[in-house]
């Protein structure tokens, strides 16, 4: 708290507000990477990689856009929040066929109602059990704490590397870098897709400020909506890491229409982030620093199925966990975001994509199941010999998926039946 008001008297003193992200100014070098100062003294370095041959869109396509053809899908679902810590979401809209190397809701499924228990809900005295233990049909009828009603029309379409208006952005988690995405950026630059890659702030390249407010999570999200404004154009995909889904959500919320899609990579549940006070990175910075030899061994073991010479490789190369022991505490500490609950999670309409390593000891499988059952257009891919760091271990495999998802289109059927029965 002391450090925020110091840092706030240092910009009255300067006449500049703390709250003001934009791009101050933009620099470029021939390597192909950019430095943004989204604010005075915080500078991002970004790997912008811009296609050799840019591309247009497909005549056919156009005109299919344009009278609502192939990819309209109508998304309609209702979603209550009792006071008893019960979550009911019910899908009212369109339903969707898909295949997507076998992925979640790969085939046509019913519309149908959800039931979850919210995970930050505590529950007081007998108030849950009593309406349980009632009998089916003398149960009272409960008055909801909040409705929230989504009903839209979202287009969703292929995006082709030969498409000038799509961009796709990778953004990391704790302890990485930019360089995590190196396959993927090669990978898809090469196919024609223009990526832009970020470090956040006090990783890889990017200036590190020695300010604890610096790493807090609604900071690092203005860093990442100032990127994405920079570099956004009419359609543009999401692909995060651990902690770097949250600020794909966070976009992806606040600017429906801007992305196409999203993916997910080992993104744990939809619950609020909260930093655990328990945890070893709430230690003093000087401790941390003298047990980093500890703490990167055991992100080896954690983060990938095999910790051999190559892992290790992979590890140096990625520039992971290769962050200040300040940074890193700062960054956990600074977890904090009550608003991205499954409420705000389910309010999503966008198709995402859900990536899981089968190995990763921080993301249990069953928090990207629970995930998958709360948004509303989703596909869970599990990687058998991949872990935490998916991305380095199986390249090729998270490539192909990748760009699978990239090219689909849902077929849709006529919703007016459907939308009319169900309502």
């Amino acid at each position: 708290m002391l450090t925020s008001i110091a840092e706030r008297i240092m910009y009255c003193l300067t006449g500049k507000t703390p709250n003001s992200v934009r791009p101050v100014e933009t620099s470029e070098t021939s390597d192909g990477y950019d430095f943004l100062e989204v604010k005075p003294g915080r500078v991002l370095r970004v790997r912008h990689i811009l296609p050799s041959c840019p591309g247009g869109r497909d005549e056919e396509e156009l005109v299919g856009e344009k009278n609502g053809g192939q990819g309209l899908v109508h998304c309609k679902r209702r979603i209550t929040v009792y006071r008893n810590g019960q979550l009911v979401i019910e899908n009212l809209g369109a339903t969707l066929r898909s295949e997507i190397l076998h992925c979640r809701n790969g085939n046509s499924e019913p519309a149908g109602t959800l039931e979850v228990e919210l995970s930050d809900f505590t529950s007081t005295g007998n108030e849950g059990g009593k309406e349980s233990d009632a009998p089916p049909g003398k149960r009272r009828k409960r008055k909801p704490k909040k409705v929230i009603m989504v009903d839209c029309q979202r287009q969703v379409t292929c995006c082709k590397g030969t498409h000038s208006d799509v961009v796709l952005f990778f953004i990391h988690g704790v302890g990485g870098s930019l360089d995590i995405w190196k396959e993927q950026l090669d990978f898809f630059s090469k196919l024609g897709y223009e990526v832009v890659a970020p470090d956040l702030v006090g990783h890889g390249a990017s200036t590190a400020p020695q300010i604890g407010a610096a790493y807090s999570f609604y900071a690092l999200a203005e860093d990442m909506r100032c990127i994405f404004k920079r570099y956004a154009k009419k359609r543009n995909i999401l692909v995060g890491h651990s902690y770097g889904v949250s600020f794909c959500t966070f976009l992806a919320h606040e600017y429906p229409d801007l992305v196409q899609k999203v993916v997910m990579i080992n993104g744990g549940g939809p619950t609020a982030l909260e930093p655990s006070l328990c945890s070893i990175f709430s230690m003093p910075s000087c401790v941390l620093h003298c047990l980093s030899p500890c703490l990167a061994w055991s992100f080896l073991k954690a983060g990938f199925a095999r910790q051999g010479a190559k892992e290790k490789q992979l590890l140096r190369e990625g520039n992971a966990f290769n962050v200040s022991s300040f940074v890193l505490r700062a960054m956990m500490s600074g977890q904090y975001w009550p608003e991205g609950d499954e409420v705000y999670h389910a309010e999503l309409t966008v198709p995402i994509l859900l990536v899981h390593g089968m190995h990763d000891k921080f993301v249990p499988l069953d928090e990207d199941q629970r995930m998958a059952e709360i948004l509303l257009i989703t596909f869970l891919k599990v990687i058998e010999e991949g872990s935490h760091m998916v991305m380095l271990e199986c390249p090729e495999t998270v490539n192909t998926l990748l760009h699978e998802f990239f090219l689909w289109e849902p077929e849709t059927q006529s919703t007016t039946a459907e939308d009319t029965g169900n309502e």
